[in-house]
């Protein structure tokens, strides 16, 4: 018996000096692969980010089309007039948009020239006061100079330099932005139509493809409980969308509206444009303000009224985050602020502005999922602190 168990000691000892090696080459392993997913989603922004955009929105609309479906409408008939339906609104906001926005785009460099004779101004005011006045500095005597007869008055000091780089910075940057947009317009144009394309094909044949691979892929083990499951998550997830969508539009029309009210130009232009930045939190509503402030110093100058685009919007931006959106979508989908901020951070990286706009749709698309798998407890109330 002693020998058994010493033989069984002997064995264990033997082993034990392997797992924590194994346990090192597993955590390894994961953090491998995820640097290794990091880099091919980053790597294949061009080809991800229309895939989850279209996932996305035919994801809104497969409901809509399944119901057309039960009135014995052809789900091409129905996804075709869903499209033209969803196409048409924004086609029409944006030729309504086209004129002030391209006149917004050419007059950046003369925006970006007055801000920086403002700080020139300024700069130059701060220095008058915070500079002393030049000495006089006399030349240096040499022994025949005491021979001279004419007295010559003392040099002054030569000037200093005092070109501001922050002015130049600012020129440049604005025709920067202006050329850049210019420049990306054919590839984003080319987008939007493969995005369109890519929805139409997904609410036509997007359901067949999903049956069968959840009726004859063996990795499917339990094909009710999939089929349940995908459905509650694109009922909240497109009520998500939905509402959140509702109220971006409510608070871009009521933007507008005040605008147009008060006189302030292009109200619709930037009622839309807070509207489409509203759906990054936070960091949408602060982009706004900057961009209001600016609006405001181009319209009415150094005055008070200056602040007035952008004090309005930030009063209805606080009416609509801090009461309407909670009351609308309750605590089940609330998200912690710091993980959303991180989070954007992260996605706007990985994929630039779509990826930013994509950011919350695709956490709460995490969440939901974690929620009806019942997997993953801490990771949720983690998401979910406040």
């Amino acid at each position: 018996m002693d020998n058994a168990g010493s033989n069984q000691d002997k064995g264990n000892g033997k082993y034990a000096g392997k797992f924590p090696k194994i346990a090192q080459q597993t955590r390894l392993l994961n953090i491998l692969v995820i640097f290794a997913v990091i880099y091919t989603l980053y790597l294949a922004k061009s080809l991800l980010v229309p895939l989850f955009f279209s996932a996305f929105v035919a994801l809104l609309l497969s409901p809509l089309v399944a119901f057309a479906r039960k009135l014995f409408i052809p789900r091409t008939l129905s996804a075709g007039a869903l499209i033209v339906l969803l196409v048409a609104p924004f086609t029409f906001l944006g030729i309504e948009l086209a004129e002030p926005a391209e006149r917004w785009m050419q007059s950046l460099p003369k925006i970006a020239a007055e801000i920086s004779k403002e700080i020139e101004e300024i700069s130059s005011n701060i220095d008058a006061y915070a500079t002393p006045p030049a000495e006089p500095v006399e030349k240096e005597r040499s022994f025949f100079s005491w021979f001279g007869d004419d007295e010559k008055s003392p040099e002054l000091s030569p000037p200093q330099d005092n070109t501001n780089s922050v002015t130049d910075k600012i020129k440049q940057s604005g025709i920067d932005i202006g050329l850049t947009l210019f420049g990306n317009a054919p590839f984003l144009l080319a987008q939007v139509l493969a995005c369109i394309v890519l929805i139409f094909f997904l609410l036509v044949f997007g359901p067949n493809l999903f049956n069968v691979f959840v009726r004859d892929f063996p990795i499917v083990t339990n094909k009710r409980r999939t089929l349940v499951l995908v459905d509650q998550i694109q009922r909240e997830l497109s009520s998500y969308i939905v509402t959140i969508s509702i109220i971006n539009s409510c608070l871009g029309l009521a933007t507008a509206g005040v605008f147009y009210y008060l006189g302030i130009d292009d109200a619709l232009l930037w009622g839309a444009l807070v509207a489409l930045m509203n759906f990054v939190p936070y960091l949408g509503g602060v982009a706004s303000c900057v961009v209001l402030l600016v609006v405001g110093l181009v319209q009415f100058g150094l005055t008070s009224s200056a602040f007035l685009p952008a004090g309005l919007f930030l009063v209805l931006n606080i009416i609509e985050s801090q009461l309407i959106t909670p009351a609308v979508l309750g605590r089940s989908m609330q998200l912690n602020p710091l993980i959303i901020i991180i989070w954007i951070a992260i996605t706007g990286w990985l994929w630039g502005v779509v990826g930013v706009l994509l950011a919350v749709p695709i956490l709460m698309c995490f969440k939901i999922i974690l929620e009806n798998l019942g997997v993953f407890d801490h990771w949720i109330r983690l998401l979910e602190s406040k």
